[in-house]
């Protein structure tokens, strides 16, 4: 299936998880993929696995001074995003009690700044018959112990989906955003967790998903490229939820 020839794909946070797998999935159908990183270790890891038709840059979503050069970036590569997932971004948890500004900051920063103006920066690049997709979560409508300021930042994003819907329309542009459970991830590794401690958490976890298993990246992937496709054209402002059901019987 060739749904994306030609086309051009940008993702945040590509360089492994759910961003690789969907620039990944791009590739086989067709398309380009411009991916970004945090560090030129990980940029260039991702690039060489990738092959042809990748391409990539550092920058950190955290960073205001990196996202506002992600057009000047991207034109080096293609003057037309065709879609752009907003991919980039980690967990952190904590307590009520013991969250401290730096730990709201670090959160909000990334996940809700980051998100807003990526789009604004990448949107002059987008025209009619263009996609948005925003990776949320499902713990944007869950009470989750110590999970209150990812959860708030994840509802943000969830909210950006409906605001930039009613945006962009007119543009011809579509937003949806992909809502995942545990997913098959390394994403554990910026929660502070030890090795242990990850292991415990995962083994409680799965029992309490109806399917039993974590998503693999791929599955992801595919959810997002859907949104994407021409399968997906009248689908505009819409969460789509891939969680193995798991917020259904929380």
């Amino acid at each position: 299936m060739q749904r994306f020839k030609n086309k051009f794909i940008l993702v945040t946070g590509g360089t492994n998880g759910m961003g690789y797998a969907t620039a990944e999935q791009f590739i086989k159908e067709g398309g380009n993929a411009i991916i970004t990183g945090r560090s030129i270790e990980t940029v260039h890891r991702a690039l060489e696995q990738l092959g042809k038709n990748s391409y990539g840059f550092v920058s950190n979503t955290a960073n205001m001074m990196d996202i506002l050069l992600l057009q000047e970036k991207v034109k080096q590569y293609t003057p037309h995003i065709d879609v752009l997932f907003v991919n980039a971004g980690y967990a952190k948890f904590s307590s009520v009690e013991i969250a401290d500004e730096s730990h709201f900051d670090e959160l909000f920063n990334m996940i809700v700044k980051g998100t807003f103006f990526t789009v604004q920066q990448i949107l002059p690049l987008m025209s009619n018959g263009s996609s948005i997709v925003l990776n949320t979560s499902v713990v944007n409508e869950m009470g989750m112990l110590n999970f209150s300021v990812y959860s708030a930042a994840k509802a943000a994003v969830k909210s950006f989906i409906k605001t930039f819907t009613t945006e962009f329309t007119e543009k011809g542009i579509r937003v949806n955003g992909v809502s995942p459970g545990y997913i098959k991830t390394n994403g554990f590794n910026n929660t502070g967790l030890n090795p242990k401690q990850i292991e415990d958490v995962i083994k409680n976890v799965i029992p309490t998903i109806p399917l039993k298993r974590f998503g693999a990246p791929s599955e992801i992937a595919h959810a997002v490229l859907f949104l994407a496709s021409d399968e997906a054209s009248y689908i505009h402002g819409t969460e789509l939820i891939v969680d193995g059901a798991f917020s259904v019987f929380k």
